[in-house]
C-alpha cells in the first residue's frame, strides 16, 4: 500500500484540515483506519515517574488496541489500570510523505476468562517467550497528522 492510497484519504469533496506547520489532521476516522496498517507500533507509559517507550506488535479490536506482555515485565505493571499513549506511524523516504497516529487510553490487563479467549482468537502472535499478559488500550483520545509533499 502506498500512503497516497492509504485508508486515510478523504472522500471526494471532503476537505482536509491542516496545521500551523501544514500536516494534514486526520479525523478519527481516518486514525482509526491508519491504526492496523502496520504491524509495530509504540506504547508510552510511565516508568519509575519517568517517560518509557516501548515497541509492540499488536491488533485492533473495536475501538481497543491489544498487546501482549510478560508477567513481571516492567510494561505489564506500569500499563496495568494506568492512561498510556500508542503510536504508529508511516514514512516513505522516496516521496517524503507520512502519517502518525496516536491513540491515548486507559490500559488494563484482561483477566476475564471468555474474554481472553475472545481476545486469543485475534492474529496477536507474540515474538518471542511466553507473554502471558493481554493488555487492552480502551482507545478515548485520537490524534492523527499526514505529512504530504509541497
Amino acid at each position: 500500500m502506498t500512503l497516497t492510497d492509504s485508508p486515510a484519504t478523504h472522500a471526494v469533496g471532503e476537505q482536509a484540515e491542516f496545521d500551523r506547520a501544514g500536516l494534514e489532521i486526520l479525523t478519527d476516522e481516518q486514525c482509526l483506519a491508519l491504526l492496523p496498517t502496520v504491524p509495530v507500533g509504540r506504547i508510552v507509559f510511565t516508568e519509575g515517574a519517568l517517560p518509557a517507550v516501548q515497541p509492540v506488535n499488536f491488533v485492533v479490536d473495536d475501538r481497543c488496541v491489544i498487546i501482549r506482555a510478560m508477567t513481571g515485565s516492567k510494561l505489564a505493571a506500569a500499563a496495568a489500570g494506568a492512561v498510556v499513549a500508542f503510536e504508529v506511524d508511516e514514512y516513505d523516504a522516496t516521496t517524503e510523505t507520512g502519517w502518525s497516529v496516536t491513540a491515548v487510553g486507559q490500559a488494563t490487563v484482561v483477566t476475564n476468562p471468555a474474554e481472553l479467549d475472545r481476545l486469543s482468537k485475534l492474529p496477536l502472535r507474540p515474538w518471542a517467550g511466553h507473554l502471558d499478559h493481554v493488555i487492552q488500550i480502551r482507545i478515548a483520545l485520537l490524534r492523527g497528522r499526514r505529512l504530504l509533499r509541497t
